[in-house]
């Protein structure tokens, strides 16, 4: 089965029609097989979707990532204790080690 991520798949067509393109339509719904029309309702029961590992990892993930919170409220109230009384030091080394490699990331 394929199917069109950018528009409608093929076993997902629109198949509620207004009363006009009833009354134009009647003869050809009335001279399909019942025996296609049944057919084509057990193959969309039968389809199933499998998720690999990867995919059910990555889900998982997600979960556990959701348990923590956004931001670590006693680690900011550490910086900000340590900014107000001057003990907060910057090792500039390392800070433009950091940004050099952030640049390299961007810009390669």
């Amino acid at each position: 089965m394929s199917v069109d991520f950018n528009g409608i798949g093929p076993g997902q067509v629109n198949t509620h029609r207004t009363t006009a393109d009833k009354s134009g339509s009647t003869q050809s719904t009335q001279q399909q097989a019942p025996e296609q029309a049944k057919s084509q309702v057990q193959g969309a029961r039968g389809e199933n979707v499998n998720l690999s590992n990867q995919a059910k990892n990555l889900k998982q993930l997600e979960q556990k990532l959701g348990d923590y919170p956004e931001m670590d409220d006693g680690r900011i109230e550490e910086i900000r204790a340590a900014l107000a009384d001057g003990s907060y030091k910057i090792d500039a080394e390392k800070l433009a080690q950091k940004m050099l490699e952030m640049d390299e990331s961007i810009f390669g």
